[in-house]
Protein backbone atom coordinates (compact mmCIF):
# COMPACT_ATOMS: atom_id res chain seq x y z
CA UNK A 1 0.00 0.00 0.00
CA UNK A 2 3.04 2.73 0.87
CA UNK A 3 4.83 1.42 -2.07
CA UNK A 4 2.14 2.33 -4.20
CA UNK A 5 1.27 5.67 -2.09
CA UNK A 6 5.11 6.49 -3.47
CA UNK A 7 4.92 5.73 -6.77
CA UNK A 8 1.73 7.68 -7.07
CA UNK A 9 3.25 10.77 -4.95
CA UNK A 10 6.12 10.56 -7.63
CA UNK A 11 4.35 10.49 -10.90
CA UNK A 12 2.24 13.26 -9.33
CA UNK A 13 5.47 15.10 -9.11
CA UNK A 14 6.68 14.17 -12.72
CA UNK A 15 3.05 16.06 -14.03
CA UNK A 16 3.91 19.14 -12.27
CA UNK A 17 7.41 19.49 -13.50
CA UNK A 18 6.14 18.56 -17.40
CA UNK A 19 3.11 21.08 -16.82
CA UNK A 20 5.48 23.84 -15.29
CA UNK A 21 7.76 23.31 -18.12
CA UNK A 22 5.04 23.63 -21.08
CA UNK A 23 2.58 26.53 -19.70
CA UNK A 24 5.21 27.93 -16.49
CA UNK A 25 6.05 31.05 -19.02
CA UNK A 26 3.15 33.08 -20.52
CA UNK A 27 3.90 33.57 -23.80
CA UNK A 28 4.58 36.99 -25.73
CA UNK A 29 2.35 38.24 -28.52
CA UNK A 30 5.03 36.62 -31.35
CA UNK A 31 5.16 33.39 -29.51
CA UNK A 32 2.79 30.75 -30.39
CA UNK A 33 1.08 28.84 -27.35
CA UNK A 34 2.85 25.01 -27.03
CA UNK A 35 -0.55 22.72 -27.43
CA UNK A 36 -0.88 19.84 -25.16
CA UNK A 37 1.38 17.17 -25.17
CA UNK A 38 -1.20 14.46 -25.48
CA UNK A 39 -2.73 15.70 -28.18
CA UNK A 40 -2.20 15.57 -31.78
CA UNK A 41 -2.49 18.73 -32.96
CA UNK A 42 -2.61 20.06 -36.28
CA UNK A 43 -0.61 23.15 -37.72
CA UNK A 44 -2.78 24.96 -39.95
CA UNK A 45 -1.35 26.82 -42.82
CA UNK A 46 -3.32 28.74 -45.86
CA UNK A 47 -2.39 25.91 -48.06
CA UNK A 48 -2.26 22.85 -46.00
CA UNK A 49 -2.91 21.44 -42.84
CA UNK A 50 0.25 19.58 -41.48
CA UNK A 51 -0.77 16.43 -38.71
CA UNK A 52 2.29 16.81 -36.02
CA UNK A 53 2.44 14.07 -33.11
CA UNK A 54 3.97 15.90 -30.99
CA UNK A 55 6.30 19.08 -30.62
CA UNK A 56 7.33 21.65 -28.29
CA UNK A 57 7.87 25.54 -28.44
CA UNK A 58 11.25 24.96 -29.75
CA UNK A 59 10.18 22.72 -32.53
CA UNK A 60 7.21 24.89 -33.77
CA UNK A 61 9.64 27.71 -35.35
CA UNK A 62 10.80 24.91 -37.65
CA UNK A 63 7.79 24.07 -38.76
CA UNK A 64 6.52 27.26 -39.19
CA UNK A 65 9.57 28.37 -41.29
CA UNK A 66 9.05 24.98 -43.25
CA UNK A 67 5.40 26.04 -44.46
CA UNK A 68 4.59 27.08 -47.57
CA UNK A 69 2.59 29.86 -46.40
CA UNK A 70 2.27 31.62 -43.36
CA UNK A 71 -0.01 30.21 -40.46
CA UNK A 72 -3.28 31.07 -39.06
CA UNK A 73 -2.40 33.00 -36.11
CA UNK A 74 -5.69 34.71 -34.87
CA UNK A 75 -5.82 33.94 -31.27
CA UNK A 76 -1.96 33.61 -31.07
CA UNK A 77 -1.11 37.02 -31.61
CA UNK A 78 -4.10 39.38 -32.40
CA UNK A 79 -6.49 38.14 -30.39
CA UNK A 80 -6.62 41.78 -28.77
CA UNK A 81 -9.03 43.43 -30.86
CA UNK A 82 -8.99 47.02 -31.47
CA UNK A 83 -12.77 46.69 -32.64
CA UNK A 84 -15.34 44.92 -30.11
CA UNK A 85 -17.35 44.39 -33.25
CA UNK A 86 -16.39 43.19 -37.24
CA UNK A 87 -15.10 45.99 -39.71
CA UNK A 88 -17.30 47.16 -41.45
CA UNK A 89 -17.65 50.57 -44.27
CA UNK A 90 -21.26 51.80 -44.94
CA UNK A 91 -22.76 50.65 -48.60
CA UNK A 92 -20.07 48.22 -48.63
CA UNK A 93 -20.01 44.31 -49.35
CA UNK A 94 -16.81 42.52 -47.61
CA UNK A 95 -16.60 38.89 -48.24
CA UNK A 96 -13.76 36.97 -46.19
CA UNK A 97 -11.35 34.99 -48.45
CA UNK A 98 -7.98 32.60 -48.41
CA UNK A 99 -4.49 33.44 -49.65
CA UNK A 100 -5.14 30.35 -51.97
CA UNK A 101 -8.30 31.91 -53.58
CA UNK A 102 -6.07 34.70 -54.85
CA UNK A 103 -5.15 34.05 -58.73
CA UNK A 104 -1.40 34.83 -58.77
CA UNK A 105 -0.57 35.96 -55.55
CA UNK A 106 1.99 33.19 -55.24
CA UNK A 107 3.59 34.71 -58.25
CA UNK A 108 3.72 37.98 -57.52
CA UNK A 109 6.74 40.02 -56.11
CA UNK A 110 6.30 40.91 -52.40
CA UNK A 111 9.36 42.33 -52.49
CA UNK A 112 8.91 45.12 -54.56
CA UNK A 113 4.99 45.56 -53.12
CA UNK A 114 6.80 45.76 -49.55
CA UNK A 115 9.49 48.25 -50.78
CA UNK A 116 6.21 50.37 -51.74
CA UNK A 117 4.37 49.50 -48.30
CA UNK A 118 7.19 50.58 -46.36
CA UNK A 119 7.54 53.69 -48.15
CA UNK A 120 3.63 54.29 -47.24
CA UNK A 121 4.58 52.87 -43.45
CA UNK A 122 7.45 55.58 -42.62
CA UNK A 123 4.75 58.33 -43.22
CA UNK A 124 1.97 56.37 -41.06
CA UNK A 125 4.23 55.82 -37.95
CA UNK A 126 6.03 59.44 -37.83
CA UNK A 127 1.93 59.91 -36.62
CA UNK A 128 -1.71 60.48 -37.94
CA UNK A 129 -3.19 63.47 -39.35
CA UNK A 130 -5.85 64.80 -37.78
CA UNK A 131 -8.80 63.50 -40.09
CA UNK A 132 -7.78 60.08 -38.61
CA UNK A 133 -7.48 60.47 -34.97
CA UNK A 134 -9.01 57.85 -32.99
CA UNK A 135 -10.12 55.96 -36.62
CA UNK A 136 -9.22 52.16 -35.46
CA UNK A 137 -8.39 50.89 -38.95
CA UNK A 138 -5.57 53.62 -38.93
CA UNK A 139 -4.26 52.40 -35.30
CA UNK A 140 -4.46 49.11 -36.69
CA UNK A 141 -2.64 50.01 -39.64
CA UNK A 142 0.18 51.93 -37.21
CA UNK A 143 0.90 48.87 -35.63
CA UNK A 144 1.68 46.80 -38.84
CA UNK A 145 4.04 49.65 -40.03
CA UNK A 146 6.05 49.93 -36.32
CA UNK A 147 6.51 46.03 -37.45
CA UNK A 148 7.60 46.18 -40.82
CA UNK A 149 10.07 49.41 -40.23
CA UNK A 150 11.45 47.69 -36.81
CA UNK A 151 12.22 44.37 -38.75
CA UNK A 152 11.72 44.44 -42.93
CA UNK A 153 11.90 41.26 -44.19
CA UNK A 154 14.68 39.92 -46.19
CA UNK A 155 13.47 38.27 -48.80
CA UNK A 156 10.49 38.07 -51.16
CA UNK A 157 9.24 35.23 -49.47
CA UNK A 158 9.65 36.48 -46.20
CA UNK A 159 7.74 39.75 -47.39
CA UNK A 160 4.66 37.40 -48.86
CA UNK A 161 4.82 35.54 -45.17
CA UNK A 162 4.60 39.48 -43.37
CA UNK A 163 1.40 39.96 -45.44
CA UNK A 164 -0.25 37.12 -44.42
CA UNK A 165 0.36 37.05 -40.92
CA UNK A 166 -0.45 40.78 -40.48
CA UNK A 167 -3.32 40.90 -42.78
CA UNK A 168 -7.04 38.94 -43.38
CA UNK A 169 -7.69 39.18 -47.18
CA UNK A 170 -11.37 40.23 -47.63
CA UNK A 171 -13.34 40.70 -50.90
CA UNK A 172 -14.62 44.86 -51.56
CA UNK A 173 -17.21 45.88 -53.75
CA UNK A 174 -20.17 48.22 -53.90
CA UNK A 175 -23.97 46.29 -52.34
CA UNK A 176 -24.74 43.74 -55.36
CA UNK A 177 -21.49 44.06 -57.56
CA UNK A 178 -18.68 41.80 -58.05
CA UNK A 179 -15.89 43.76 -59.09
CA UNK A 180 -14.50 47.42 -58.97
CA UNK A 181 -13.03 49.70 -61.87
CA UNK A 182 -9.57 50.05 -62.65
CA UNK A 183 -7.98 53.61 -65.02
CA UNK A 184 -4.42 54.06 -65.54
CA UNK A 185 -2.55 57.69 -64.69
CA UNK A 186 1.29 58.27 -65.68
CA UNK A 187 3.03 61.76 -65.37
CA UNK A 188 3.23 63.33 -68.79
CA UNK A 189 6.40 64.70 -69.76
CA UNK A 190 5.92 67.94 -71.98
CA UNK A 191 7.86 71.13 -73.11
CA UNK A 192 7.28 74.63 -71.55
CA UNK A 193 9.14 77.85 -71.20
CA UNK A 194 9.52 80.11 -68.31
CA UNK A 195 8.96 82.98 -69.91
CA UNK A 196 5.94 83.92 -72.64
CA UNK A 197 6.95 83.36 -76.40
CA UNK A 198 5.15 83.35 -79.66
CA UNK A 199 5.56 79.30 -79.37
CA UNK A 200 4.82 79.22 -75.50
CA UNK A 201 1.63 80.91 -74.73
CA UNK A 202 -0.38 78.35 -72.62
CA UNK A 203 0.03 79.71 -69.04
CA UNK A 204 0.15 76.91 -66.26
CA UNK A 205 -1.06 78.39 -62.77
CA UNK A 206 -0.32 78.55 -59.00
CA UNK A 207 -2.76 78.46 -56.76
CA UNK A 208 -4.20 81.73 -56.57
CA UNK A 209 -4.12 83.46 -53.23
CA UNK A 210 -8.01 84.71 -53.20
CA UNK A 211 -8.79 81.22 -54.18
CA UNK A 212 -12.45 80.51 -52.50
CA UNK A 213 -14.31 77.19 -53.86
CA UNK A 214 -16.07 77.24 -56.38
CA UNK A 215 -13.75 79.06 -58.21
CA UNK A 216 -13.32 80.71 -61.42
CA UNK A 217 -14.27 77.42 -63.94
CA UNK A 218 -11.90 76.65 -66.45
CA UNK A 219 -13.73 78.79 -69.19
CA UNK A 220 -13.20 82.07 -67.43
CA UNK A 221 -10.03 80.92 -66.46
CA UNK A 222 -8.67 79.85 -70.09
CA UNK A 223 -10.43 83.71 -71.14
CA UNK A 224 -7.72 85.54 -69.19
CA UNK A 225 -9.82 85.83 -65.61
CA UNK A 226 -6.19 85.20 -63.79
CA UNK A 227 -3.83 86.86 -66.11
CA UNK A 228 -1.77 89.84 -65.06
CA UNK A 229 -1.31 88.17 -61.27
CA UNK A 230 1.76 86.55 -62.01
CA UNK A 231 0.41 83.07 -61.35
CA UNK A 232 2.61 82.03 -64.19
CA UNK A 233 4.65 79.25 -63.16
CA UNK A 234 5.68 78.06 -67.07
CA UNK A 235 4.32 78.52 -70.00
CA UNK A 236 3.20 75.85 -72.23
CA UNK A 237 3.15 75.13 -76.01
CA UNK A 238 -0.69 73.63 -76.61
CA UNK A 239 -3.64 73.86 -74.29
CA UNK A 240 -4.12 69.84 -74.44
CA UNK A 241 -0.93 69.38 -73.01
CA UNK A 242 -1.87 71.33 -69.92
CA UNK A 243 -5.50 69.50 -69.89
CA UNK A 244 -3.91 65.92 -69.91
CA UNK A 245 -1.11 67.62 -67.19
CA UNK A 246 -4.45 68.76 -64.99
CA UNK A 247 -5.94 64.77 -65.25
CA UNK A 248 -3.07 63.20 -64.24
CA UNK A 249 -2.02 65.52 -61.36
CA UNK A 250 1.66 66.38 -61.57
CA UNK A 251 3.72 67.08 -65.07
CA UNK A 252 7.82 67.20 -65.93
CA UNK A 253 8.11 70.26 -68.08
CA UNK A 254 11.38 70.24 -70.17
CA UNK A 255 12.42 73.43 -70.63
CA UNK A 256 13.63 75.25 -73.18
CA UNK A 257 17.44 75.24 -71.66
CA UNK A 258 17.02 71.95 -71.28
CA UNK A 259 16.35 71.29 -67.50
CA UNK A 260 13.48 69.60 -65.91
CA UNK A 261 10.93 71.25 -64.15
CA UNK A 262 9.28 68.95 -62.08
CA UNK A 263 5.36 69.97 -61.02
CA UNK A 264 2.65 68.75 -58.59
CA UNK A 265 -0.87 69.27 -57.94
CA UNK A 266 -1.47 71.79 -55.66
CA UNK A 267 -5.49 72.67 -55.14
CA UNK A 268 -7.95 72.78 -57.86
CA UNK A 269 -11.14 75.62 -58.34
CA UNK A 270 -13.83 73.59 -56.74
CA UNK A 271 -15.72 72.56 -59.64
CA UNK A 272 -16.58 69.22 -60.53
CA UNK A 273 -14.53 66.82 -62.75
CA UNK A 274 -16.49 65.98 -65.90
CA UNK A 275 -14.76 63.22 -67.66
CA UNK A 276 -14.79 64.58 -71.48
CA UNK A 277 -14.63 60.40 -72.44
CA UNK A 278 -17.32 59.88 -71.57
CA UNK A 279 -19.22 62.63 -73.49
CA UNK A 280 -17.65 61.18 -77.00
CA UNK A 281 -18.77 57.80 -75.76
CA UNK A 282 -22.59 59.62 -75.41
CA UNK A 283 -22.31 61.19 -78.50
CA UNK A 284 -21.08 57.91 -80.20
CA UNK A 285 -17.59 59.56 -81.77
CA UNK A 286 -15.82 56.83 -79.96
CA UNK A 287 -16.74 53.36 -79.28
CA UNK A 288 -16.51 53.02 -75.49
CA UNK A 289 -14.04 49.62 -76.12
CA UNK A 290 -12.01 51.83 -78.13
CA UNK A 291 -12.12 54.65 -75.66
CA UNK A 292 -8.35 55.91 -74.71
CA UNK A 293 -6.46 59.10 -73.28
CA UNK A 294 -4.77 58.56 -76.80
CA UNK A 295 -7.87 58.38 -78.88
CA UNK A 296 -9.59 61.33 -77.16
CA UNK A 297 -6.21 63.67 -77.94
CA UNK A 298 -6.10 62.14 -81.29
CA UNK A 299 -10.00 63.47 -81.57
CA UNK A 300 -9.34 66.72 -80.08
CA UNK A 301 -6.28 67.40 -82.47
CA UNK A 302 -8.38 66.67 -85.29
CA UNK A 303 -11.07 69.30 -83.87
CA UNK A 304 -9.86 72.29 -82.89
CA UNK A 305 -13.04 73.95 -82.33
CA UNK A 306 -15.05 70.73 -81.58
CA UNK A 307 -12.24 69.69 -78.62
CA UNK A 308 -12.03 73.33 -77.23
CA UNK A 309 -15.71 73.35 -76.32
CA UNK A 310 -15.41 69.65 -75.10
CA UNK A 311 -12.19 70.88 -72.82
CA UNK A 312 -14.40 73.52 -71.72
CA UNK A 313 -17.45 70.81 -70.50
CA UNK A 314 -14.94 70.10 -67.72
CA UNK A 315 -15.04 73.05 -65.41
CA UNK A 316 -12.71 71.87 -63.06
CA UNK A 317 -9.64 73.24 -63.38
CA UNK A 318 -6.26 72.52 -61.30
CA UNK A 319 -3.23 74.45 -59.84
CA UNK A 320 0.09 73.01 -59.95
CA UNK A 321 3.05 74.00 -57.45
CA UNK A 322 7.08 73.41 -58.25
CA UNK A 323 8.52 70.26 -56.13
CA UNK A 324 12.12 70.85 -56.38
CA UNK A 325 12.47 66.82 -57.20
CA UNK A 326 15.13 65.59 -59.32
CA UNK A 327 14.48 64.40 -62.99
CA UNK A 328 15.33 60.44 -61.80
CA UNK A 329 12.34 60.78 -58.87
CA UNK A 330 8.98 59.67 -59.37
CA UNK A 331 6.25 62.57 -58.38
CA UNK A 332 4.95 62.77 -54.82
CA UNK A 333 1.34 61.21 -53.93
CA UNK A 334 -1.48 62.18 -52.02
CA UNK A 335 -0.23 60.63 -49.37
CA UNK A 336 3.12 63.02 -49.48
CA UNK A 337 5.71 59.42 -50.29
CA UNK A 338 6.88 59.15 -53.71
CA UNK A 339 4.91 56.65 -56.08
CA UNK A 340 6.10 53.89 -57.22
CA UNK A 341 5.27 52.62 -61.08
CA UNK A 342 3.14 50.01 -61.11
CA UNK A 343 2.38 49.58 -57.39
CA UNK A 344 0.82 52.89 -56.24
CA UNK A 345 -2.46 53.09 -57.08
CA UNK A 346 -5.29 56.12 -56.07
CA UNK A 347 -8.62 55.74 -54.31
CA UNK A 348 -11.38 57.11 -52.80
CA UNK A 349 -9.77 59.04 -49.65
CA UNK A 350 -13.29 59.53 -48.52
CA UNK A 351 -13.41 55.82 -47.61
CA UNK A 352 -9.85 54.53 -47.94
CA UNK A 353 -6.69 55.58 -45.84
CA UNK A 354 -3.55 55.89 -47.24
CA UNK A 355 -0.87 53.00 -46.77
CA UNK A 356 -3.58 50.55 -47.64
CA UNK A 357 -2.37 47.18 -49.72
CA UNK A 358 -5.08 46.43 -52.29
CA UNK A 359 -4.48 42.59 -54.59
CA UNK A 360 -6.32 43.36 -57.66
CA UNK A 361 -7.00 40.89 -60.28
CA UNK A 362 -8.36 42.01 -64.01
CA UNK A 363 -7.71 41.27 -67.80
CA UNK A 364 -5.77 44.20 -69.10
CA UNK A 365 -4.23 45.50 -72.50
CA UNK A 366 -1.13 46.00 -71.44
CA UNK A 367 0.70 44.80 -74.53
CA UNK A 368 -1.66 46.37 -77.11
CA UNK A 369 -5.63 47.33 -77.11
CA UNK A 370 -6.70 44.19 -78.86
CA UNK A 371 -4.62 42.08 -76.65
CA UNK A 372 -5.80 41.32 -73.19
CA UNK A 373 -3.78 39.22 -70.31
CA UNK A 374 -4.17 38.52 -67.19
CA UNK A 375 -2.59 41.30 -64.63
CA UNK A 376 -2.80 40.31 -60.42
CA UNK A 377 -0.32 42.63 -58.57
CA UNK A 378 -0.28 43.69 -55.27
CA UNK A 379 -0.77 47.43 -55.03
CA UNK A 380 -0.84 50.35 -51.73
CA UNK A 381 -3.09 53.06 -51.89
CA UNK A 382 -0.73 56.37 -51.96
CA UNK A 383 -2.65 58.72 -54.00
CA UNK A 384 -6.28 60.40 -54.59
CA UNK A 385 -8.46 62.14 -57.36
CA UNK A 386 -10.91 63.69 -58.21
CA UNK A 387 -12.80 60.85 -60.78
CA UNK A 388 -11.77 58.09 -58.36
CA UNK A 389 -15.31 57.44 -56.07
CA UNK A 390 -15.91 54.15 -54.92
CA UNK A 391 -14.60 51.62 -52.55
CA UNK A 392 -13.84 49.19 -55.48
CA UNK A 393 -11.82 52.24 -57.72
CA UNK A 394 -8.25 52.81 -58.28
CA UNK A 395 -5.94 54.77 -60.67
CA UNK A 396 -2.90 52.32 -61.31
CA UNK A 397 0.44 54.95 -61.55
CA UNK A 398 2.47 53.12 -64.49
CA UNK A 399 5.11 56.16 -64.33
CA UNK A 400 6.54 58.76 -66.70
CA UNK A 401 6.60 59.34 -70.36
CA UNK A 402 4.84 58.14 -73.74
CA UNK A 403 5.20 54.35 -73.12
CA UNK A 404 3.77 54.90 -69.38
CA UNK A 405 1.00 56.96 -71.17
CA UNK A 406 0.35 54.59 -73.94
CA UNK A 407 -0.76 51.70 -70.95
CA UNK A 408 -1.93 53.79 -68.94
CA UNK A 409 -4.55 55.20 -71.69
CA UNK A 410 -5.89 51.89 -72.51
CA UNK A 411 -7.24 50.79 -68.54
CA UNK A 412 -10.44 51.33 -68.32
CA UNK A 413 -11.52 47.52 -66.89
CA UNK A 414 -13.43 45.64 -64.44
CA UNK A 415 -10.99 44.24 -62.37
CA UNK A 416 -11.75 42.31 -58.68
CA UNK A 417 -10.67 43.72 -55.52
CA UNK A 418 -9.16 42.46 -52.38
CA UNK A 419 -8.27 44.97 -49.32
CA UNK A 420 -6.14 44.00 -46.85
CA UNK A 421 -7.38 44.50 -43.53
CA UNK A 422 -4.98 44.86 -40.40
CA UNK A 423 -5.40 41.78 -37.76
CA UNK A 424 -5.65 44.09 -35.19
CA UNK A 425 -9.28 44.49 -36.35
CA UNK A 426 -9.26 41.29 -38.05
CA UNK A 427 -13.66 40.85 -38.67
CA UNK A 428 -13.02 37.20 -38.47
CA UNK A 429 -12.27 37.03 -34.56
CA UNK A 430 -14.29 40.02 -34.24
CA UNK A 431 -17.07 38.45 -35.12
CA UNK A 432 -16.17 35.44 -33.05
CA UNK A 433 -17.02 37.58 -30.10
CA UNK A 434 -20.47 39.30 -31.48
CA UNK A 435 -22.82 37.28 -29.33
CA UNK A 436 -25.58 36.03 -31.55
CA UNK A 437 -29.56 37.32 -31.33
CA UNK A 438 -31.61 34.87 -29.31
CA UNK A 439 -33.44 32.25 -31.74
CA UNK A 440 -37.09 33.00 -32.91
CA UNK A 441 -39.14 30.58 -31.19
CA UNK A 442 -40.78 28.38 -34.04
CA UNK A 443 -45.03 28.34 -33.70
CA UNK A 444 -44.80 24.76 -31.40
CA UNK A 445 -42.63 26.87 -28.57
CA UNK A 446 -44.98 29.66 -28.97
CA UNK A 447 -48.13 27.50 -28.34
CA UNK A 448 -46.03 25.45 -25.67
CA UNK A 449 -45.06 28.79 -24.20
CA UNK A 450 -48.57 30.06 -23.96
CA UNK A 451 -50.06 26.60 -22.40
CA UNK A 452 -47.16 26.73 -19.67
CA UNK A 453 -48.14 30.35 -18.81
CA UNK A 454 -52.26 29.98 -18.98
CA UNK A 455 -53.47 30.73 -15.22
CA UNK A 456 -54.64 27.30 -13.52
CA UNK A 457 -58.25 27.08 -14.10
CA UNK A 458 -60.96 27.48 -11.09
CA UNK A 459 -61.51 23.73 -9.68
CA UNK A 460 -65.81 25.20 -8.64
CA UNK A 461 -65.82 25.72 -12.74
CA UNK A 462 -64.29 22.98 -13.67
CA UNK A 463 -66.41 20.22 -11.63
CA UNK A 464 -69.33 22.22 -13.21
CA UNK A 465 -68.25 21.81 -16.49
CA UNK A 466 -67.34 18.33 -15.95
CA UNK A 467 -71.36 17.93 -14.62
CA UNK A 468 -72.89 19.68 -17.82
CA UNK A 469 -70.85 17.59 -19.79
CA UNK A 470 -72.41 14.57 -18.32
CA UNK A 471 -76.04 15.60 -18.82
CA UNK A 472 -76.54 16.72 -14.77
CA UNK A 473 -76.98 20.45 -15.46
CA UNK A 474 -78.63 20.05 -19.20
CA UNK A 475 -80.30 23.05 -20.24
CA UNK A 476 -81.90 23.97 -23.68
CA UNK A 477 -80.18 23.58 -26.99
CA UNK A 478 -78.82 26.83 -28.19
Amino acid sequence: MSLGKGIMRHLMLIALLVAGALFGARPSHSEPLAPDAGAKPKVKTVDRVTTASAFSPAVLPKLIQAAPTAPDRDELEFGRQLLPEPFRIPNVQLETVNWTELDGWITDDHAAAFAAFLNSCKAIVRGAPPRHAGQPFYAALQSVCRRAVREPPRDADAARIFFERNFRPMRIARLGEDNGFITGYYEPIIEGSRVRTEEFNIPLYRTPPDLRKPYYDRAAIEAGALAGRKLEICWLKDPTDLFFAQIQGSARVRLDDGKILRLNYSNHNGWPYTPIGRILIDREIVPREEMSMQRIREWIEANPKEGRELRLRNRSFVFFRETGLAEHEEPIGAQGVSLTPGRSIAVDKSIHIYGTPFFIEAELPLDGERTEISFQRLWVAQDTGGAIIGPARADLYFGAGDGAAQVAGRIRHPGRFTILIPREIDPVIAGRNTPLPRPRPSFVDEQATQIAERPAADPKAADAKSAWANGRNAGPAR
